[in-house]
């Protein structure tokens, strides 16, 4: 029980890390458009990354699939810049829709979050095989790993919202200038990680 317990603090530390801010980034563009009263909307969407994320985590730590550390390194903030720029482009479903046009709206939302946790897994992969080492058992490690990505995602998202909450329903700000605002900081930084990336240099 004491691995187990070890395995979830190191999933919740990678994720929440201020150092390694690339995946923090991705669930803050994720979470840029919704306020604290769209908290199931934000969970559904979360929990499509999840399921993402968890498949390629646990088919990359198993060794049956193979790819370049580099390309996924890259691709991450990739993901995380285009999430943010569709950001600039979501428009909330109007009351008055119907319940198919406002599934229409924002169901590639979902999509996107599923197909980019898959890239993500990946990169959480390279961090918990690292760790591994000469374990006679990966699976327990890695569900460990797993659960305590989610918890630390979690907070990030609760985070998110609550200052949501402050500056739309406290301050009485623009939802669309909060929007903006958030979604046009994540994208720069994206951009800088990008611009930075030595495998993009290279290819280069």
């Amino acid at each position: 029980m004491d691995d187990f317990l070890i395995y979830l603090r190191l999933g919740f530390d990678h994720i929440t890390d201020p150092s390694g801010y690339d995946h923090i980034l991705f669930v803050i563009a994720l979470c840029a458009v919704y306020t604290l009263q769209q908290w199931r909307q934000v969970l559904l969407l979360v929990t499509a990354f999840t399921v993402g994320h968890s498949i390629t985590l646990a088919l990359a730590t198993l060794q049956l699939i193979n790819y370049k550390t580099e390309l996924i390194e890259l691709l991450i903030p990739i993901t995380i810049l285009i999430t943010a720029i569709s950001n600039f482009f979501y428009q909330e479903p109007k009351s008055r829709l119907s319940s198919t046009t406002r599934q229409t709206n924002t169901s590639w939302r979902y999509g996107l979050a599923l197909t980019f946790g898959l890239i993500h897994g990946m990169g959480f992969s390279n961090y918990l095989r690292s760790l591994l080492g000469r374990e006679a058992t990966i699976i327990k490690p890695l569900l460990a790993f797993n659960i305590g990505l989610e918890v630390g995602q979690l907070v990030i998202v609760s985070l998110v919202l609550a200052l949501a909450y402050v500056v739309l329903d406290i301050l009485r700000s623009s939802r669309l200038r909060w929007t903006l605002i958030i979604s046009g900081i994540v994208a720069g930084m994206a951009i800088s990680l990008i611009l930075n990336n030595e495998y993009l240099a290279e290819l280069i």
